[in-house]
This record gives C-alpha cells, structure tokens and sequence, in this order.
C-alpha cells in the first residue's frame, strides 16, 4: 500500500519585501544628492584677480527706537551724518531701515537723506506682515 504525501510546494520569491527595501534606498539617496548640491548658483571655478580682493558689499541694518536712539548694526551712533559715514567707511551695498512705528516721520526721511547724500542708493524700510502683533517678533 502506498502512502500518499503532500504535494511539495515550490519555492517563492517574495517581490514585495524587496520592492520595498528598493523604494527606501530610492528616496533615500534622492534625499542625499539633493543636500549635497548647490541649490542657489552653478558651481563653477571662478578665475583669480589682483583686483578682486574686497569683501563684497554687505546690507547694514538702520535701527531708529521710540526713544529716538540711532543704532547701526547694533552699535549706536550719534547723528544720521555719523551712520552715514559709517556706512561708507563699510562699503556698504544697500541699507535696512527698521523704524519704530513712533518714530517721527522727519527723523527718517532726514536719515534716508543722509544716506542717498553719502553716495547709497539701496534703501529699504523694513515692515511686519498685517495682522502680526509686536509679541510674535
């Protein structure tokens, strides 16, 4: 008499473990490439100058208080002449004004003239969006 067996059942290959695995390592050195580029210019190899050797400009911050204090970059100055010629001294590219909401509408339009006379063009005022309160800053 013989005895029946159980059919052998053939091995299978499970794809979709491995799908898995490959969609991880996918994203994963997407992800690794995308922080090892430049993603604000071309990289080239720039070429050498004697006479390149200034920083470039830099924007300085004009800060006016309620108080009517007078700071540039945190270091207060005098007058608006002074910062002005503080800012050349610095090579200043462009300027921020951050002017209390208070302050007297003369004091910046007098510290804006002061800086077009000193040769800077670039002048922003800068603003907080509607609706954000002085806490949030």
């Amino acid at each position: 008499m013989k005895i029946p067996r159980k059919p052998l059942k053939k091995a299978r290959i499970e794809i979709i473990p491995m799908i898995d695995t490959m969609f991880f390592l996918l994203v994963f050195f997407m992800l690794a490439t995308l922080t090892m580029t430049n993603q604000f210019s071309l990289p080239v190899n720039l070429p050498h100058a004697a006479g390149n050797q200034d920083k470039p400009p830099q924007v300085v911050a004009l800060t006016l208080t309620k108080d009517g204090k007078l700071f540039c970059d945190k270091e207060q100055v005098s007058t608006p002449a002074a910062a002005a010629l503080r800012l050349v001294q610095q090579n200043t590219g462009g300027v921020i004004i951050n002017a209390d909401r208070e302050v007297e509408h003369g004091r910046v339009v007098e510290l804006m003239d002061a800086i077009r006379q000193s040769g800077i063009s670039r002048i922003a005022i800068a603003v907080s969006p509607v609706g954000q309160s002085i806490a949030a800053r």
